[in-house]
């Protein structure tokens, strides 16, 4: 009884297999030439991403440079009162600006020192306009170099 069984699932097997190839084969024959255009569509896309990402690769060319900076060595920092004075930064500015170069954040510069944090960009921005800077790195930079901060 099993052995019926098993080879009458093996011919309904076989019987369904016969059916789809004869399935896919008028479908094949039927749709030949979508079929035949998509794949041409396929193959010129492929093409035309590889040839565009082939052009338009950029390459990259790094340059380093190494600069001498000139720094005392066991000198101790003297803050130049006059450039100071004449650039007419305030005390509360000068504060910000150490709390800059510390590298807080404008939130974090407010909570040191009981200020909102629209107050410390108002003092931000008008010290950038004094030192002529346009970021925060630049601000530090500067007044390393006029030794306004240590």
């Amino acid at each position: 009884m099993k052995k019926h069984i098993l080879l009458y699932g093996l011919l309904g097997g076989v019987l369904i297999a016969v059916l789809n190839l004869i399935e896919y084969r008028f479908l094949v024959i039927e749709h030949s030439a979508e079929i035949y255009g998509a794949l041409i569509g396929l193959l010129f896309a492929l093409l035309g991403i590889w040839l565009g990402l082939k052009l338009t690769r950029r390459t990259d060319t790094i340059i380093v440079r190494e600069v001498e900076v000139p720094v005392p060595a066991s000198l101790p920092f003297a803050r130049n009162d006059e450039t100071l004075r004449s650039l007419g930064i305030t005390p509360r500015e000068l504060e910000i600006l150490e709390q800059i170069a510390a590298g807080l954040s404008n939130r974090e510069i407010g909570e040191k020192l009981f200020v909102s944090e629209n107050t410390v960009k108002t003092h931000s921005s008008r010290l950038f306009d004094k030192l002529g800077a346009k970021r925060r790195t630049q601000a530090v930079q500067l007044a390393k170099e006029l030794r306004l901060i240590p």
